[in-house]
């Protein structure tokens, strides 16, 4: 860890609020930490010792059954903070998921103990964590009613064209969109040789090509 040498709260507009004797002391006792792509950077069983505030790059958050299925809950991006973390803290619980670098990562840590003061001593900072929490725990119900009772072609056209984020091509395989879609890679096989069936899409090996991006948009619509 090497201590922050800018002001990285700026990045947070709850936290840029805060009074300035909090600002400081989150700097002060705050540190930058740097975890290559690919890292698990927590997990099962592992208790929090710090709350992660991501200055840059992408975490993906996914929960494993005991049978080894996987699904996505969330990602957490620049500017945002982890809600699992958080409860975990709150709590004082250990993970129940694993958050694994998507990309190279850049986050401040700021250690439990100051978090812990923080949230009861500080209106502004606690007001900064609930409204973070109650943002990430609305999205997890709307994540949840969509496996439940969405079909499974529209929510596969929403998430190739938000994964695509504009391009054409989304690097991604039958395996990592059914852990996505939180249901069995051969279900994901059959919907993807339907669509490249009606023209919409081309795969590769390690790749999906967005033939026909209207037509996913139009059917990523019923999702909406």
């Amino acid at each position: 860890m090497t201590k922050p040498i800018a002001p990285w709260v700026e990045r947070f507009p709850g936290l840029s609020r805060l009074e300035p004797a909090t600002r400081q002391l989150l700097l002060d006792q705050g540190a930058l930490v740097q975890v290559p792509r690919g890292t698990t950077i927590f997990g099962p069983g592992k208790s929090p010792e710090y709350m992660l505030f991501l200055l840059e790059g992408t975490v993906c958050v996914q929960q494993i059954s005991d049978t080894g299925h996987e699904i996505v809950l969330y990602r957490i991006h620049s500017g945002e903070s982890c809600v699992l973390t958080t409860a975990c803290l709150l709590a004082y619980e250990d993970y129940s998921a694993q958050g694994i670098a998507e990309t190279d990562v850049l986050a401040a840590a700021v250690p439990r103990g100051v978090f812990d003061d923080l949230v009861a001593q500080s209106p502004l900072f606690r007001t900064f964590v609930f409204a973070a929490f109650s943002k990430r725990i609305t999205d997890l119900f709307r994540m949840i009613d969509e496996v439940a009772f969405q079909r499974l072609d529209v929510r596969l056209a929403a998430r190739l064209i938000e994964l695509s984020e504009g391009q054409d091509t989304v690097a991604t395989t039958h395996q990592k969109l059914s852990v996505e879609l939180g249901t069995a890679r051969e279900v994901i096989s059959r919907q993807l040789r339907e669509f490249q069936r009606r023209g919409w899409i081309e795969q590769s090996r390690g790749a999906v090509n967005l033939v026909n991006k209207a037509q996913l948009q139009n059917l990523a619509r019923h999702n909406s």
